[in-house]
């Protein structure tokens, strides 16, 4: 489809010529970079459960709860690094910082499988956490250089989408390469191609699309145009430091770190839930346990789609939720008497909490201006990187108390009802309100 202009008078064609074929030319130049960038930031802290799962802790002769300790240690560095980060990034270049930290937490990822002794190891996936903490909100920021607000939730989704499928393939892969060669070796084998990429992603990536040699002057002008214009409708909203503390984002960075805690102990700990609840070997533990991640797919799509054709956003949000808690209720309650219902609980519960992700992050962009975005991103990330936190000490911790995933199951369950209800109450402005409405909107594909 040729690009258009929407206004008051109708609509009617841009007139550049060749317009629209290089507009769609940012989805298999920008998202595909963004996309693996995400999904090796994923892997190299996804892949800890596994080693878990593997017998780290017996190999390294530590208790249970110190291994719970490694696992939630990288969020306390993912926090505490995401707002001065994002505001680097902001003022210098994205790509710059996004090429060093690939090199800083690959490098980090691959020592994980070396280092032996428990502090140094320790202070490994503390460092990790700092390096990885500048990825995703600094990424969400330049999408906002590259695409409209009426493409913005599936622009995000195909970040969002290096997590579930990332998870996927690593389930596989990961419980295949244990096996064969052990969790020591798979930490090293999986952290060097993060480097490499590094490379890879400044070649690839520019900060803004007056910088692409792929698109024209003309069209990277009118793009720049409309972007400009969509931020004209948004009210301005001063400093930064009063931006954070604004109520909205305050009940963001609470709803997120309610939701991020169900997530990632999700994450982290269902391949050990799933081994202990079937008594499966690495490989089958993978494959089990990548299924949740495979029905996670088509949800975010299709969400994300609905989104951008509405620009409907929180109310897309908190029903996804609501239903992701129940589902994990289900898995608690059967979790001891029924693992195949359990585990069908558990499908359904990470189909439906991966699946908002892209009309959420769009929130922000969507009612706040671009000179604060970054730093709001990187606050709501930070509160979720403390509810990773919480998500994977707590939930780990209670494995090991109890002996079962049950209590597990229940902390996370209640976690995820708690953030649809605090979605509930970020209503989506009226239609005719919308920030936007009536301006111009540039479509591309």
């Amino acid at each position: 489809m040729e690009g258009v202009i929407v206004d008051q008078g109708g609509v009617r064609p841009l007139e550049i010529p060749d317009q629209g074929r290089q507009l769609r030319q940012r989805w298999v130049r920008i998202l595909p970079a963004v996309f693996v960038t995400y999904s090796l930031a994923y892997l190299d802290r996804a892949n800890y459960g596994f080693g878990a799962a593997a017998g780290l802790a017996k190999t390294l002769h530590i208790t249970e709860k110190d291994s719970s300790l490694l696992s939630a240690v990288f969020f306390f560095g993912y926090f505490a690094f995401q707002i001065p980060g994002a505001a680097v990034a902001r003022r210098y270049s994205v790509s710059r910082v996004v090429c060093v930290a690939l090199m800083l937490w690959g490098t980090l990822a691959a020592l994980t499988g070396v280092i032996q002794n428990f502090r140094l190891l320790v202070l490994d996936r503390f460092l990790l956490g700092v390096a990885e903490s500048l990825i995703f909100p600094v990424m969400l920021h330049l999408l906002t250089h590259w695409f409209t607000r009426s493409e913005r939730s599936r622009a995000n989704t195909f970040l969002m989408l290096g997590n579930p499928l990332t998870v996927l393939w690593m389930s596989v892969v990961t419980g295949l390469l244990i096996q064969a060669f052990g969790w020591q070796r798979t930490f090293l084998l999986e952290g060097l191609p993060s480097v490499v990429w590094g490379v890879v992603w400044l070649l690839l990536v520019k900060d803004d699309p007056e910088k692409a040699s792929w698109l024209s002057k003309p069209v990277a002008h009118a793009l720049k145009q409309r972007l400009t214009e969509e931020q004209g409708a948004v009210t301005s909203k001063g400093s930064v430091r009063r931006t954070l503390m604004s109520p909205m984002v305050l009940l963001m960075s609470v709803q997120y770190f309610c939701w991020s805690l169900g997530v990632y102990g999700f994450v982290l700990w269902i391949p050990t839930m799933v081994r202990h609840g079937t008594g499966s070997t690495m490989a089958q533990t993978g494959v089990l346990t990548a299924m949740p991640y495979l029905a996670a797919i088509p949800m975010m799509l299709l969400v994300s789609y609905l989104s951008d054709r509405t620009l409907r956003r929180s109310s897309l949000v908190w029903p996804f939720l609501l239903a992701s808690g129940v589902a994990m209720l289900m898995s608690f309650w059967f979790a001891e008497r029924n693992f195949a219902i359990s585990f069908v609980g558990l499908i359904v519960a990470g189909a439906c909490m991966y699946a908002p992700y892209g009309p959420f992050f769009a929130i922000v962009p969507d009612r706040l201006p671009r000179n604060v975005t970054a730093e709001v991103l990187a606050m709501v990330n930070s509160c979720g990187a403390l509810g990773g936190f919480c998500g994977t000490y707590f939930v780990g911790m209670l494995q090991a108390v109890t002996g079962g995933s049950r209590a597990g199951f229940l902390l996370m369950a209640l976690a995820l009802i708690a953030s649809s209800g605090l979605m509930i109450c970020l209503k989506d402005p009226p239609r005719n309100t919308r920030v936007g409405a009536g301006a111009e909107v540039l479509e591309s594909i």
